[in-house]
């Protein structure tokens, strides 16, 4: 299959926000009804405040996933530092799964660290996210545990990082 990673048009921040929520809560990642749903929901400030990359069905012209990139130091990175990317919220539609959309959309996070200058990419993830760390593992990820932080009570994230 043929998969487009680009910048999200205006048009598909809907679709992305519907995606990444379809993700996180229907894997039981977050609570339906938690304030981080919004946060999931709203992929138009996520393309305003950071970049929001799609992977794009060229033949049907469908989203199949997004994720959010944000260099070190700005409003979506929560981890990364100045010199780092960080990707948040990595999300593929349940019909697109098995595809090789999340590689993907991570490649392309590595490409734009790269194009930014930046030496590396840290970001977090929660210890329940096994598909995803199998994703962050092939491409070249390491655990960063000395890095691993929980950014409300009870929720625990593990850091994976990269330098280049």
């Amino acid at each position: 299959m043929d998969i487009v990673i680009r910048p999200a048009r205006p048009e598909e921040f809907e679709e992305a926000g519907r995606i990444t929520v379809e993700a996180f809560v229907g894997d039981g990642h977050t609570a339906p009804d938690g304030d981080y749903v919004h946060r999931l929901r709203d992929a138009a400030r996520r393309a305003e405040e950071a970049e929001l990359l799609v992977a794009v069905d060229p033949a049907a012209g469908t989203v199949l996933g997004c994720v959010t990139f944000a260099a070190g130091g700005t409003t979506w990175a929560d981890i990364a530092g100045p010199e780092e990317g960080e990707i948040r919220m990595l999300a593929t539609a349940a019909a697109a799964r098995g595809r090789g959309v999340g590689e993907a959309l991570v490649r392309a996070a590595l490409a734009r660290s790269r194009e930014l200058g930046l030496a590396g990419m840290a970001f977090s993830t929660q210890p329940a996210m096994t598909t995803a760390h199998r994703i962050y593992e092939r491409v070249g990820f390491g655990r960063a545990p000395e890095r691993d932080w929980s950014p409300v009570p009870g929720i625990d994230l593990m850091v994976y990082s990269m330098l280049f």
